[in-house]
């Protein structure tokens, strides 16, 4: 079934537009969107007959296709996997259109990822680059193979420039479609290896500032389709109500009201809650709030209240007698700092936070049988097959997921309750489409947030100050532990996402990291950076802290720390001459931090100004130096450290989710604090690649820094007040001040 794709918004120039009515049309002439013709654009299948692999079609007319394996959330994948194929393929990157993968994780599976088709942990350049690369060298011999053939000479004497196979001898060329329209595919394949693969000094679009996002111009134009924008034809609409507390369900339903509403033509038990089907949104969320429902009241998460749960995390960090999962050892920590002269000691936390995307939960689906077809803003299209087919009975293999684009992600997106949503109320009106779009208040309310957690940091220093012995544990529940069990089992109970980031590059003898887990029922999923943005808060703070009780620059103290990472240095140098570290500023502080997490290094600086007052903080500006190794789009990283900055600030100041007894307190954007545009920071990005390094994960590596930045530099300002607690909010910010 073709969707129909009906936009929400179009946007016209400002340079001209015309607009008529009846028989004369639009006309639309856009004046700073690149025109599609100037580079590579999506398109909805692949083109042409010549299919040398799973990843690469070739049309009659040149025009070459390429399978974008990742999903766009607005990270600008579908541009950066794409590219590295044309690059190796030597394609005339005007030429390319971007297909998004099907759901098929054997040919499409990220081979760093657990080789499934999941987005996320900024693992998609990391993961797939090197087969994406090698595919593009396969083709090209490929073609290189046919064109030897057609103009009957050795290969040995081809060669390529984009989009042509050249004969230089006797100055003989074919266009790539030629090749495709003609040849046909040598048996046996040639094979590449890595010495088929480009210098970096022959890359004509690796590491070009002239490549533009090609999700961008249908998202300005509004013809973009996320999921939200699905329509079908003979579509219902459904929505979902669920309990106040999670895993409770309904024991008695009260829907006679309900089914009163003009369009509503089934309600369905669920055993998570009741749904509605109707003939419209409206009708749907209308009889949803006239649904009245017993609920059971045997969850455990009645028990669960943040605050109270918050000390209790802090107190069995600082329990040494309760013994964690051990997530990294590198010497005998607990001795060392024994024998420390100095010993420095705090507590982190974090609270609760939403993923808040702008686009909220949604799903359609259309069940026939014992098959099922999705149309759904998904970053785990590999899940979305496993839990459909659960609920309808059926196998993986008999459900097809069409992702569409993702309006925001950072996380969120992974989980499958929206999937389950649809696919149920679809099973129950078996033959049509049901769209189901949650409202903003069941999307805060029922989020899978990022943990709650405490952290405990012990350092001891020598006599000279150094640093003897290093101890960080973290106490928060597991994610892996519900959505990967075997993973997590496999690890004896460690999740490496809740403690990533706490490993650091930082020249210490003796370091040691805990996981303790606390199971108190909440579901907790992935969220921006997860457990980086919060282990790196405790872990640049305390290396403040370190360089307070030495006296000496926090930089400083940073580069003596690194004094064998030269890409490490190389960011922080380079971040602290943009900030001119060294000058004073009247009534504002600096504050520095740095993180190695993705594979690429990122050092910021914050610079605030505190209202003692009302214990408001003000970011001014944020200088951010960043080495992804290899910089395939350095325009684009400087927009992705903006938004991992913007965020980062957003999550330190404000955001924040309070459960008590269960219940989310929080519902919309009126108690959901999110930074407003106003409050956002001026901020400067240097990208700073490293050549021949490894290809770095840019998605994520924006935020860590941000917070301990900030936090950093109220301490600096204020004289050594330390925060401690996200979010600095102004009631944290003054009880700070006071003690």
């Amino acid at each position: 079934m073709t969707p129909i794709l009906q936009p929400q918004s179009r946007v016209l120039s400002r340079r001209s537009f015309l607009v008529t009515t009846g028989g004369l049309g639009i006309a639309v002439a856009f004046g700073s969107v690149p025109d599609l013709a100037s580079g590579a654009a999506m398109a909805p299948a692949a083109e042409g007959d010549f299919r040398p692999n799973a990843w690469i079609t070739i049309g009659a007319d040149g025009t070459v296709s390429i399978i974008s394996p990742a999903v766009e959330m607005g990270q600008g994948i579908t541009t950066t996997l794409p590219l590295l194929v044309a690059e190796e393929l030597d394609a005339d990157w005007s030429r390319v259109r971007v297909v998004q993968a099907p759901s098929d994780a054997e040919t499409y599976g990220n081979p760093g990822f657990y080789g499934i088709q999941l987005t996320g942990g900024s693992e998609s350049t990391r993961g797939y680059n090197a087969l994406l690369r090698m595919t593009g060298a396969q083709t090209r011999l490929i073609l290189l193979a046919g064109a030897a053939g057609m103009l009957n000479v050795p290969v040995s004497e081809l060669e390529t420039e984009p989009h042509r196979v050249l004969h230089p001898s006797s100055g003989r060329s074919l266009d790539y479609g030629e090749i495709a329209a003609r040849a046909l595919l040598p048996d046996p394949l040639p094979q590449a290896t890595e010495a088929d693969l480009k210098q970096s000094h022959r890359w004509r679009y690796i590491g070009s500032r002239t490549i533009q996002r090609i999700d961008v111009p249908s998202k300005v134009n509004g013809t973009a389709v996320f999921g939200i924008d699905v329509q079908l034809p003979d579509m219902l609409h459904g929505a979902v109500l669920r309990a106040p507390v999670q895993d409770e369900r309904p024991e008695t339903i009260d829907d006679a009201e309900a089914r009163d509403v003009p369009g509503i033509t089934h309600i369905v038990p669920l055993s998570y809650g009741v749904g509605i089907v109707g003939e419209t949104v409206e009708a749907t969320r209308r009889a949803k709030d006239l649904l009245n429902v017993t609920w059971s009241t045997t969850s455990r998460v009645r028990n669960y209240s943040s605050q109270r749960l918050l000390d209790e995390y802090r107190a069995v960090g600082r329990d040494f007698g309760q013994q964690g999962v051990p997530a990294h050892t590198n010497g005998d920590a607990e001795a060392a700092i024994a024998a420390a002269t100095t010993v420095i000691e705090a507590d982190y936390m974090s609270d609760h936070v939403a993923h808040a995307t702008m686009e909220p939960m949604n799903a359609t689906a259309l069940v026939t049988g014992d098959r099922v077809e999705i149309w759904a803003p998904t970053q785990g299209p590999t899940g979305t097959q496993g839990f459909a087919a659960e609920v309808v009975g059926t196998t993986p293999d008999k459900v097809k997921v069409n992702t569409t684009l993702l309006g925001g992600g950072f996380g969120r997106k992974a989980e499958a309750d929206f999937i389950i949503d649809a696919v149920s109320l679809a099973k129950a009106v078996e033959g049509r489409p049901v769209k189901v779009i949650w409202s903003r208040e069941d999307d805060v309310r029922h989020d899978k947030f990022r943990p709650l957690e405490a952290q405990h940091v012990k350092v001891g220093l020598d006599a000279e100050g150094n640093i003897v012995g290093w101890r960080h544990r973290i106490v928060a529940d597991s994610i892996f532990a519900r959505t990967l069990p075997p993973v997590f089992e496999e690890a004896g109970g460690h999740d490496d996402v809740v403690t990533e980031g706490a490993k650091f590059n930082y020249t210490v003898p003796a370091h040691q990291i805990e996981y303790l887990r606390q199971d108190n029922g909440l579901a907790i999923g992935f969220w921006f950076a997860v457990g980086v943005g919060y282990t790196r808060f405790a872990i640049e703070c305390v290396v403040d802290e370190i360089a307070a009780a030495r006296g000496i620059d926090p930089v400083a103290l940073r580069l003596e720390l690194l004094k064998d990472q030269p890409r490490a240095r190389k960011v922080i140098e380079t971040v602290a001459r943009m900030a001119e570290w060294d000058r004073a500023r009247d009534g504002r502080g600096l504050g520095v931090a740095y993180s190695d997490a993705f594979g690429s290094h990122c050092a910021q600086v914050a610079e605030v100004s505190l209202n003692r007052d009302t214990g408001a903080i003000r970011v001014h500006k944020v200088w951010c130096a960043i080495d992804p190794g290899v910089a395939i789009q350095p325009l684009h990283i400087e927009a992705m450290m903006m938004t991992g900055i913007t965020n980062g600030t957003g999550h330190a100041l404000f955001e924040q989710i309070n459960v008590i007894d269960g219940e989310v307190q929080e519902s919309n954007f009126d108690t959901y604090r999110l930074i407003r545009m106003s409050e956002a920071p001026e901020i400067e990005v240097a990208v700073v690649p490293t050549p021949g390094s490894p290809f770095g994960g840019i998605g994520q590596a924006g935020l860590p820094p941000t917070g301990p930045a900030i936090a950093n530099a109220v301490a600096r300002l204020t004289g050594g007040v330390r925060l401690r607690h996200y979010p600095f909010t102004p009631e944290r910010v003054k009880a700070a001040l006071d003690t």
